[in-house]
């Protein structure tokens, strides 16, 4: 990432402390940041409490790869979510450049392409039919041959059994855009320093409830220390950790589960021939894994998903594994650096799609459950926070994230008849 130009952050300033603000954001990962940056942008005044605080979420982004693969991810029984991520992914070229215009930071999106490989012939027939589901819902992805794809990846190992490419994707630097973010709401330079000027108050806690006014309208959050933060409107984008700050509210479900995905990053600086490749992507005897080239140098590779309990760090297994299967098809890798290793909880649904619209009790805005495409969808999801902020409806292309999907129908009443006469009798 890097700092292509110095701005003074404009617009209104942060809530005083005592008063309450218009907005309260609840988690300060990719999401609760955008989320912020457009209220602010809206001339509300916001707080943004996160568990990290002042020092910056080392959320579900810090292992996010960034690539916007909406087409090269879309799979069986997601069309919803396909449609959903291609509008996102249209959305990200606007809001690079508005972010990059409010920041002063590069946030690194570039149009790489996707080259999706099949290692072994069962690999291989699991591709073709993948293309074709694509290509049915009117993706933009074709088939190449093994020599079209070495003629784009030159370093591809032997092992290539079948190929597709889609040429419109791009990817994007998480990282760089949570610094952007960071830096359009005042909180950092873009050398991330503090600059005392921030747009938005930031408190260091973590949400534990919702506090609910007399008629029901959610009018605050408690964090775990028993404190009260009131405001006008709680926009709940606390990642895998949202459901734990409505679990004593039956009326507002909020299905979100862990699930840990680890990456890593290898240095590839020193060493010719990665930055200009694509996105490789893989199948590798059925084991999905992914690189991400950066045009800097960083080479980020990934695919886990785990359904475990969360814990600290990241099992030798999993980066054993991830780096097995990266290098059937890349053997190259062998000679980087290997620089970081990050495993996150990232937040699911059970359908897959966010959860991403007005609340179903007044006061409460969820903006969660992006699973694995929090960052593709953060232009999104801020287009439907922007909505809402003025009181307009989301647009068309977010309806399928709807919280309302989750709320339990209550039934009709069914109609009870009248009691029927009683027959009179005669005599005995």
């Amino acid at each position: 990432m890097s700092a292509a130009r110095t701005r003074t952050p404009r617009g209104p300033s942060a809530p005083r402390p005592g008063s309450p603000p218009d907005v309260l954001v609840v988690g300060g990962g990719v999401v609760g940041l955008a989320a912020a940056w457009r209220a602010v942008e809206a001339g509300l005044a916001v707080t943004l409490l996160d568990p990290d605080g002042a020092r910056g979420s080392a959320g579900a982004v810090h292992a996010a790869a960034g690539m916007l693969a909406a087409v090269s991810e879309a799979e069986h029984g997601e069309h919803a979510l396909a449609r959903v991520n291609v509008a996102a992914a249209g959305l990200w070229p606007a809001f690079a450049h508005a972010l990059e215009d409010a920041s002063g930071v590069d946030v690194g999106l570039v149009a790489s392409g996707t080259l999706t490989v099949a290692y072994d012939a069962a690999d291989a027939v699991r591709c073709r039919e993948l293309l074709a589901l694509q290509r049915s819902w009117g993706l933009d992805v074709h088939e190449v041959t093994a020599a079209g794809a070495r003629k784009r990846v030159p370093l591809l190992g032997p092992h290539v059994s079948a190929a597709t490419w889609a040429a419109g994707e791009r990817q994007v630097d998480p990282r760089a855009v949570v610094t952007a973010l960071r830096t359009a709401l005042g909180l950092r330079d873009p050398d991330g320093r503090p600059t005392g000027t921030a747009r938005v108050r930031v408190v260091e806690g973590a949400a534990t409830g919702l506090v609910r006014g007399p008629g029901g309208d959610v009018v605050g959050v408690r964090d775990r220390r028993g404190e009260v933060h009131p405001t006008g409107l709680v926009v709940l984008a606390a990642g895998a950790g949202s459901a734990s700050v409505v679990r004593d509210e039956p009326d507002v479900p909020v299905p979100v589960r862990p699930v840990l995905g680890a990456t890593l990053r290898l240095d590839a600086r020193e060493v010719p021939g990665f930055r200009e490749l694509p996105v490789v992507r893989g199948s590798v005897q059925h084991r999905p894994v992914y690189v991400v080239p950066r045009p800097g140098g960083e080479v980020v590779v990934g695919a886990t998903s785990d359904e475990r309990e969360p814990t600290p760090g990241t099992r030798a297994g999993d980066v054993f594994a991830l780096l097995r299967d990266a290098r059937a098809l890349l053997p190259g890798l062998d000679e980087l650096p290997l620089v970081d290793v990050t495993t996150r909880a990232r937040p699911a649904t059970p359908d897959h799609l966010p959860l991403v619209g007005a609340g179903p009790v007044p006061g409460l805005v969820l903006a969660t459950g992006h699973h694995r495409n929090g960052v593709l969808q953060t232009p999104l999801t801020a287009a439907a926070l922007d909505a809402l902020f003025a009181g307009e409806p989301v647009p068309d292309a977010v309806r399928a994230c709807d919280p309302a999907r989750f709320v339990p129908r209550v039934p009709a009443p069914v109609p009870v008849p009248a009691a029927l006469p009683v027959p009179s009798r005669g005599p005995a």
